[in-house]
């Protein structure tokens, strides 16, 4: 039996999010006119998994110094209308850490929401900022990942919060039991996010952002070899659609087994996804 795929980085953005002054570079890159974005329905988001043969979406709540940009109540709202399709991902107020960990709680306990992603090249503060430290024991107490960005940064901000080392390297070894997961791949310092993939038992690679033709040969060996239990496919739609995401995976070579632990069993571990439920 084939595998549904389970894409580790979506969203599915509120008309503010898009409207963003910061998202100028993302949706031109995306080929966006300029004026204002229509709506994306939730069925259309659907539709483009289904295209990629993505069975199941971790979609993801957005909250940066200006407040929310995508709500942990709008991305609740949509895993309880499809329960089978997504998984939710928390985002909270990083300049308020015990606002922050009672909301992340109430959106674990309550909302049902299994993660939590912050972007560092959003507040401008690397990861290893005493800021996040609140949010990483609450973390560990729910027995939920921390998701974040890692490497250069798209929109116009500076990339520098995003290279893993020496900032994630200290959260890691401050927090060993934390589940951590380091999306778009970390380039240009695509080699020290492997390192610490490969120090640390709890570290993870996504690879959202980045089409299968654009992975750093570097990457690909790690995924190839040593590292196949600890890279997750994610396409970060809508900037880029998983049917893209995926275009040339056959290049990568991948083992059938490795190319399993790729598309699904290491997110399901990660996210604690179960198909049989």
């Amino acid at each position: 039996m084939t595998l549904p795929i389970i894409d580790a980085w979506m969203q599915h953005p509120e008309g503010k999010f898009w409207a963003h002054p910061m998202f100028e570079s993302l949706r031109r890159w995306a080929g966006m006119a300029d004026g204002p974005v229509p709506e994306i329905p939730i069925e259309m988001t659907m539709a483009a998994m289904d295209a990629a043969g993505v069975q199941v979406g971790i979609l993801s709540a957005w909250w940066g110094p200006e407040g929310e940009l995508i709500s942990n109540e709008s991305v609740a709202k949509y895993v309880r209308a499809y329960p089978n399709r997504f998984v939710g991902i928390a985002s909270v107020n990083l300049r308020r850490p015990m606002d922050g960990v009672r909301e992340l709680r109430r959106s674990v306990r309550e909302l049902g929401l299994r993660g939590l992603r912050l972007l560092p090249w959003l507040w401008d503060l690397p990861p290893d900022d005493r800021r996040y430290y609140p949010l990483y024991a609450e973390c560990v107490d729910l027995g939920i990942p921390f998701c974040l960005q890692v490497g250069h940064t798209g929109p116009m901000c500076p990339s520098e919060p995003g290279r893993p080392i020496p900032y994630l390297d200290r959260v890691a070894l401050d927090f060993p039991e934390l589940t951590i997961v380091g999306g778009h791949i970390g380039y240009p310092w695509t080699q020290e996010m492997i390192s610490l993939a490969r120090k640390y038992p709890n570290v993870y690679i996504d690879t959202s952002a980045y089409k299968t033709r654009r992975y750093p040969k570097d990457l690909v060996e790690y995924l190839r070899t040593d590292g196949k239990k600890k890279v997750l496919f994610g396409s970060n739609y809508p900037m880029i659609m998983p049917s893209d995401a995926l275009a040339d995976l056959d290049s990568l070579g991948l083992s059938d087994q490795a190319r399993s632990l790729f598309l699904h069993d290491n997110a399901a571990r990660v996210f604690k996804i179960d198909h049989s439920a």
